[in-house]
């Protein structure tokens, strides 16, 4: 068998990293095609020996892109086709039905009322609708997602549930990492420290978790990743007085080896923490929580399928709020004061096992290139 991964873009983010992931523990040679955005991504597949190709897409109405991709299909001589990422999916499940090839869509970024970030709409919904008919299955990356695919008419019978995976070892605590990287931040070493991963948009509501800490002397903030909020979270930070303790570090890849000129990796972010915010609206799966709780650390978080849909006492390091500032607040001066500690790994770290979602993907591949196969053949979620 031979793959083809076509995806919207490939700069840093949480389906683009979690592809590059799953490419490394696939037992199938794979190519990967990106319709924009060759980012950091691209170098680092390029660098694990995977072919990389760039279409040159100009916007999402750019219908050139259409036969030039079916032309890459052809082409490559491919058996399967996996779309990641809504633009990628419509054009991407269109080009291999034209090209003759079954295709397998996974759904990274489906919320309740946001898509990828962006809110859904009418229009959007049904070109999405109308296209995942044309490949052989869709997979969710988790339960929650799979119901939201459900409550939007795609039918069961055609979504798979493959969770998102990592790779515990690298998160483990290191605490040569953790006074490295303090240093290097100007971080003391003794310091109450929190920490947050993910776009900087108005859904990961970020400027709730700048207020919480701003209001507790002494603590201190390290956001790692970029986007259109940065700059009014800056803003933020300096009216309530808290620039000397707040440090934005930008995208934040997940190699291991850090690059002096850049912003630390997150295993070395996660290890120079004390405790992980997730203040999301919503997510698909929330990933940044699981590597998270890998780290040992103890986590607060507002909306983490990965978590709530798996059975009570599974992550018992995590605890659910709100959102409110002054809850947040709260939970953190609780931590802060009963001391600093990391955790054992839960189960839910074992159970997100980037081989395990490997082999079922595998599932799903068999089951796309023989569709009369038998059900019993798909592996159900959280099995």
């Amino acid at each position: 068998m031979k793959a083809l991964h076509i995806i919207t873009g490939l700069g840093i983010g949480g389906a683009e990293q979690q592809l590059r992931l799953l490419l490394r523990h696939l037992p199938v040679p794979c190519d990967v095609v990106t319709l924009t955005n060759p980012g950091a991504v691209a170098h680092g597949l390029r660098a694990d020996g995977v072919r990389v190709a760039h279409l040159g897409m100009k916007g999402n109405r750019d219908l050139k892109a259409l036969p030039a991709l079916t032309r890459l299909v052809r082409r490559g001589k491919y058996d399967l086709v996996h779309t990641h990422l809504y633009r990628a999916c419509v054009y991407g499940r269109i080009a291999a039905r034209l090209a003759g090839v079954p295709a397998v869509a996974t759904e990274h970024s489906l919320g309740k009322a946001e898509i990828e970030g962006r809110p859904l709409t009418r229009g959007a919904r049904a070109l999405y609708l109308g296209t995942e008919r044309l490949g052989a299955a869709t997979v969710a990356v988790s339960a929650t997602v799979a119901g939201r695919l459900r409550d939007w008419g795609v039918p069961a019978a055609r979504i798979h549930v493959v969770p998102n995976g990592i790779d515990a070892a690298r998160y483990r605590f290191d605490a040569t990492h953790r006074s490295s990287t303090r240093a290097r931040l100007g971080v003391p070493a003794d310091a109450f420290v929190v920490g947050g991963v993910g776009r900087i948009v108005a859904g990961k509501r970020f400027d709730v978790l700048v207020r919480a800490v701003a209001a507790l002397p002494g603590a201190w903030l390290l956001l790692a990743g970029d986007g259109p909020e940065r700059d009014a979270l800056r803003t933020l930070t300096a009216r309530l007085g808290a620039t000397d303790r707040i440090r934005f570090l930008g995208e934040c890849d997940t190699a291991l080896s850090p690059n002096p000129s850049q912003s630390p990796p997150v295993p070395a972010l996660l290890s120079a923490i004390d405790v992980f915010v997730s203040t999301s609206r919503e997510e698909a799966f929330g990933l940044a929580v699981v590597e998270a709780l890998a780290a040992g650390l103890p986590v607060l978080h507002r909306a983490c399928p990965a978590i709530d849909d798996l059975p009570p006492g599974h992550a018992p390091g995590a605890r659910r709020i709100s959102g409110s500032v002054g809850e947040l607040t709260a939970a953190l001066r609780q931590r802060m004061e009963g001391g600093v500690r990391r955790l054992v790994p839960p189960p839910a770290v074992s159970h997100y096992d980037i081989a395990r979602s490997s082999a079922r993907l595998m599932d799903v591949y068999a089951h796309a290139l023989a569709p009369a196969s038998a059900p019993s053949t798909r592996r159900e979620a959280h099995r």
